[in-house]
């Protein structure tokens, strides 16, 4: 085989080779005859020329007035929480004055707080700055014969001829035939900011109420006095939902029985001099408890403390002289519904002869009271310490 093989290239090698068929176009011409192949490829030879065109002239609307803009969506604003009641004391519940009076929140980069007549405050604790409520002292405390030594500090006495801190310790007042109308702002020594704009802003009629828990307790009540005002110390009490809803270590509980009443009442009653009366401090289930109240009632009597609640009580005689608020003025802490209580408190007043109300000192009761106040005279109304309605129990 091998040499057969080598004949053959051998006869072949002498001729000249033969040229190759070339590729035929027929099939491609036949192809193009038909009519829907025709019609596309008119369509795309129209589709190149016009791109052709753009690229070679450009774009038909460059003269044409343009505007680019990046459109971004703003990140939504963050929902401020509600407050606790620790911030119904700090000066983050600062912003209740300026919706009410127009101050400038960031004056000398404090928060100012403008009151009514041009009166502000500003900073942690930073003096009242324009006019305040002429001061109209009342005796400096202790008055001699109305204390005794007391296991944790002196204790509210009557006196061995007969003077009581019910008494004593109460702003004088004297009524002019007009209805009275009475006000008792509580909460007050646990914010400095707070506590001196009602005790320089609020008339020396309107009585304020002390948490027995505060730093300072004696000065604020001095500082109270040497204004005009008459004072309160608060008796926590313990509430529905205790411990959970715990008003402090020295709560009078409503299981506690006798001698913890007392010995937990001559802590508090011994934290300061000066104050005519008590008040609750929540309480709902103590009020229930009449082995608790009947040693409460007890102790104020013994010692010549008057008992103003906040209209929980109204059902407890007792004490050495009693009152009960009508009233609580900012259960809704807004302008317009304490506004709305104070003006019922006012109609109350026209009708029966007398009306109290009581209310905590957040900025906007004080701002409202301040204002609210301030026209009463012009009303028909008496402004009138909150002693000068309570009356020794069967009278």
């Amino acid at each position: 085989m091998f040499a057969k093989r080598q004949s053959a290239l051998a006869a072949a090698a002498g001729t000249a080779p033969r040229a190759k068929d070339g590729p035929s176009l027929k099939p491609v011409v036949d192809a193009l005859k038909k009519p829907p192949v025709a019609a596309g490829l008119a369509g795309l030879l129209l589709l190149s020329a016009s791109a052709l065109f753009l690229t070679v002239l450009g774009d038909p609307k460059a003269g044409t007035p343009s505007a680019h803009v990046a459109l971004e969506r703003d990140a939504p604003a963050p929902q401020a929480p509600a407050p606790t009641g620790f911030e119904a004391f700090s000066m983050g519940a600062m912003g209740l004055y300026q919706n009410l009076a127009g101050g400038d929140p960031t004056a000398g980069g404090d928060a100012v707080i403008t009151l009514p007549d041009g009166g502000s405050v500003s900073g942690q604790g930073a003096p009242i700055t324009a006019p305040v409520h002429a001061a109209s002292p009342l005796a400096k405390a202790p008055i001699a014969g109305l204390s005794q030594p007391g296991s944790n500090g002196p204790l509210p006495m009557i006196a061995p001829d007969g003077r009581v801190p019910a008494q004593a310790y109460a702003r004088p007042f004297r009524p002019n035939g007009k209805p009275r109308v009475s006000l008792i702002v509580g909460g007050l020594g646990l914010n400095a900011v707070t506590t001196r704009a009602a005790i320089e802003r609020l008339p020396p009629e309107v009585t304020l109420s002390f948490v027995p828990y505060a730093d300072n307790l004696q000065g604020w009540i001095d500082q109270a006095r040497a204004q005009g005002h008459e004072v309160m110390l608060e008796m926590p009490m313990e509430p529905t939902g205790y411990p959970d809803n715990d008003p402090g270590p020295y709560t009078l509980l409503a299981d506690g029985g006798a001698d913890d009443v007392t010995a937990k009442m001559d802590w508090l009653l011994s934290r300061a001099t000066g104050y005519f009366g008590v008040t609750n401090y929540l309480g709902d289930r103590f009020a229930g408890s009449d082995t608790g109240m009947n040693a409460f009632l007890s102790v104020l009597r013994q010692r010549g403390v008057a008992f103003l609640d906040d209209g929980s009580f109204q059902r407890r005689p007792g004490a050495w002289a009693r009152a009960s608020a009508d009233r609580v003025i900012d259960r809704t802490q807004s302008p317009a519904a304490i506004v709305a209580a104070l003006n019922g408190l006012e109609a109350q007043a026209k009708l029966r002869g007398s009306a109290l109300g009581a209310g905590f000192s957040y900025p906007v009761t004080v701002e409202a009271a301040a204002r609210w106040t301030a026209g009463l005279e012009q009303r028909g109304l008496q402004l009138a310490p909150a002693s000068s309605l309570s009356m020794r129990p069967g009278r």
